[in-house]
């Protein structure tokens, strides 16, 4: 007689879910496709692991909730930015903010590196649990680093301020899309911008 296949939940079988080497990268890949075309509201995890081409629960298995897969696509697709902080201390402080500022535009000009971060900031822009996720990132591994390099008492908020006017300009270039910002070439945009990211940064708050 033979044996009546499980119907107990939990790990899927291995021949059944697509388990197997690159299953998680695979999740990962599906999973930011699937917020970048859906948003956080919508994407699903059964959406993700049909795009792996795996069992949903073994998308579970690998990262628990929808929140935990998004913030671990969220880490892998941020990973570039994290540079920021090295490019902050490769040089002099007094002209650390044109370097920060044409590191973080430049990231925006690459389709391979923008189109993941689009689907960062259209995620957290919609929904709260998304934006935890991102908030957390962002200083955590990235603006508190840089407020550790300038050792100053407001070093933190300096460095918030600094993302803020980036972020700012980001959104307006690349999601709202406004116009002469949005065609104008990098060179003047950073031009234009890197001085009032450095005052941000080292600059006298009671200068005029």
């Amino acid at each position: 007689v033979p044996t009546p296949p499980c119907t107990c939940r939990g790990r899927p079988a291995r021949t059944d879910a697509g388990d197997g080497p690159g299953a998680r990268e695979r999740i990962l890949t599906a999973a930011r496709a699937e917020f970048a075309e859906r948003g956080y509201d919508k994407a699903s995890i059964r959406g993700i692991a049909k795009g792996a081409g795996v069992d949903p629960a073994l998308v579970h298995h690998y990262f628990g909730p929808k929140e935990q897969i998004f913030a671990a696509a969220v880490e892998t697709a941020f990973t570039p930015a994290l540079d920021a902080q090295a490019v902050v201390v490769q040089g002099p402080l007094d002209s650390a903010g044109e370097r920060l500022t044409r590191f973080v535009l430049g990231l925006w000009e690459d389709p391979v590196t923008r189109e993941p971060l689009l689907a960062i900031v259209r995620s957290a822009v919609a929904n709260e649990a998304a934006a935890a996720v991102f908030r957390n990132l962002v200083y955590t591994r990235l603006m508190s680093r840089i407020a550790a390099e300038l050792k100053l008492s407001d070093a933190r908020l300096r460095s918030e301020l600094a993302a803020a006017h980036l972020v700012g300009v980001i959104m307006l270039r690349h999601v709202i899309k406004i116009e002469p910002l949005a065609s104008t070439e990098l060179d003047q945009v950073v031009m234009m911008i890197a001085p009032a990211v450095q005052r941000h940064l080292t600059g006298d708050p009671a200068a005029t």
